[in-house]
């Protein structure tokens, strides 16, 4: 794993960001001290709409919460 500094973060951050596109992982630190770490991105990548018919909200859903759930929420001691 390659570590950076901070300014040379900044000044190579498109190369950076090539490597890690390419499995590398690369940390960026300050003075020596580790602050953050640049990986490639996991799983799959979400699609809008994706779940469009499988998912179903009853026409209840905005209604005012029944008795103590909903003093519950609003902080109210029952």
């Amino acid at each position: 794993m390659v570590m950076v500094n901070t300014h040379d973060a900044k000044t190579h951050l498109s190369g950076l960001l090539r490597r890690v596109a390419q499995g590398e992982e690369i940390v960026i630190a300050r003075d020596g001290l580790p602050l953050a770490k640049l990986v490639p991105m996991s799983g799959a990548v979400r699609v809008p709409g994706r779940l469009r018919g499988k998912i179903v909200v009853g026409d209840d859903f905005d209604l005012p919460l029944p008795g103590m759930l909903g003093a519950a929420f609003r902080g109210e001691q029952a």
